[in-house]
């Protein structure tokens, strides 16, 4: 579900347009640049299985976030590694998806097969616009093994990886999770937090983890529920 944009009414019955302030006066407001909008638009047709297209820009804001407590990070490898991160599952047949994924299952081998092939198209999309040799290196190195090496080589990976666990939480990615595998939305936050919590590696994304589960948890009380709102 797309996040409503504008407002079907004016309770207060006046115009406070002029009191809102500009984006750039406001913490963690948000766009992608140029050089990054560019990576989006040849990432993109990869990334339409299974909402990976949503996931991806979500986890690239708070990618940025993370970055931004981050000095030490480069922001040049960090945001288009996870620009790229997961456009290899368009190479893994989309009815093989979840089960790559699966609770109690999985299939670790087309988990590889989407590392591998995010990295080769990576690769390919980087050289195209002539990004940085280096930099382009220590993308490919990051998306090779973000799912499945259980270590971070550096800050860099660290924070790509906890963005892209991070996003698990939010409610675009409880909703997804849901559909996913037929959970309702209790069950699967019960599920996304024993994947996630544990497995982060900055303090930055754990303290986004706990605010991000205490709005997944009151979602589904009762007392919010009877609200009908």
């Amino acid at each position: 579900m797309l996040p409503v944009l504008t407002p079907s009414q004016n309770q207060l019955g006046r115009d406070v347009a002029r009191f809102v302030p500009a984006a750039s006066e406001v913490p963690g407001m948000q766009e992608l640049p140029p050089a990054h909008r560019e990576i989006w638009e040849r990432a993109v047709p990869y990334l339409d299985t299974r909402g990976n297209d949503g996931h991806t820009i979500y986890a690239y804001g708070l990618a940025r976030a993370l970055v931004d407590l981050h000095p030490d990070a480069d922001p040049e490898v960090v945001l288009p590694a996870i620009l790229l991160h997961d456009t290899g599952w368009s190479q893994v047949p989309s009815d093989d998806v979840l089960s790559a994924i699966e609770p109690g299952a999985g299939r670790p081998d087309l988990v590889i097969l989407h590392e591998k092939e995010g990295a080769r198209i990576a690769t390919d999309i980087l050289t195209e616009l002539g990004h940085d040799a280096d930099r382009t290196a220590r993308i490919v190195e990051i998306i090779d093994g973000h799912d499945s090496r259980r270590t971070a080589l550096s800050l860099d990976d660290s924070l790509m990886k906890d963005a892209d666990k991070l996003w698990r939480l939010t409610p675009h990615g409880v909703d997804l999770v849901m559909d996913w595998f037929g959970l309702d939305r209790n069950a699967a936050h019960r599920l996304i937090g024993s994947r996630v919590h544990e497995h982060l590696f900055t303090d930055a994304a754990r303290t986004m983890a706990r605010g991000f589960a205490a709005i997944a948890s009151i979602d589904t009380l009762d007392q919010r529920v009877a609200l009908g709102r």
